[in-house]
């Protein structure tokens, strides 16, 4: 008999085995003492103090703070402000549809083996995609080290990076910032918009924060508590699907 009441799974097969491939990868790189020392970063004032009086300060402090946390802080690299994104409205009634915008960030090196990495300037009034953008340009950094390509190849590399974000305990900023639903108003005008951030789905940064997390025994509410309404249930079905399934431990004795 069908079970007609029987819910969706969060990932398919295939998008569940790619993320367990990952976290071996990542842990066989650049796990050991480093990952032992992996704090999951929160959206709180101890980890990013209040915000500061300039824009480029904001950004700078910022870049400061993720590269901190993210065991980075000795890898040199230059941070740059890319140019303002056109503004669509050019009138109180009247908006462009469909104007570029720039990316949320870039990496990139020099032939003189220089980092560059880049970030829109309407992020320093975004606090968390500005985070989770610097995590996930870092993770670029970190992960062109690897001395294996991720799996399936370098050209699930942007897949694999933002899962390395959420490997470095930025998952929080991650999943949060993957879709954005905002409203804004003015005396002439009125609308809404949305955007997206990063390569995974939301229930794919659910499911590597959940990996995370039970990787580091940290309690499911540590991280619930900060997400948005929409990611707390599936965040705790990941971890219950992840405790069914046995999937850490495989993990760790991979690589043990």
């Amino acid at each position: 008999m069908l079970n007609l009441f029987k819910s969706k799974p969060l990932l398919s097969a295939d998008d569940a085995h790619f993320q367990l491939e990952t976290y071996k990868w990542l842990l066989q790189n650049f796990g050991g003492d480093a990952f032992d020392k992996t704090e999951l970063i929160l959206p709180t004032r101890d980890y990013f103090p209040a915000p500061l009086q300039s824009a480029d300060q904001v950004a700078f402090e910022t870049f400061q703070k993720v590269k901190s946390y993210a065991g980075l802080s000795d890898w040199p690299c230059q941070l740059q402000a890319q140019e303002n994104d056109i503004d669509p409205l050019v009138a109180p009634t009247l908006a462009v549809q469909n104007t570029p915008t720039n990316p949320m960030g870039t990496f990139q090196t020099t032939h003189d083996n220089e980092v560059i990495i880049t970030y829109n300037p309407s992020l320093t009034t975004k606090p968390v995609q500005l985070v989770a953008t610097f995590a996930h340009e870092l993770s670029h950094y970190l992960t062109a080290t690897a001395k294996q390509p991720p799996p399936g190849g370098w050209e699930n590399w942007e897949f694999a990076t933002d899962i390395a974000a959420t490997f470095l305990g930025f998952g929080i900023f991650m999943a949060n910032s993957a879709f954005t639903f905002e409203q804004h108003a003015s005396a002439d005008a009125q609308g809404w918009h949305t955007s997206r951030s990063g390569y995974l789905s939301e229930n794919e940064h659910c499911y590597a924060l959940a990996i995370f997390l039970m990787l580091k025994g940290i309690e499911v509410d540590a991280a619930a508590r900060h997400l948005k309404p929409s990611l707390k249930k599936r965040l705790k079905k990941a971890m219950k699907v992840l405790t069914k399934n046995g999937v850490v431990e495989q993990i760790n004795t991979l690589i043990s």
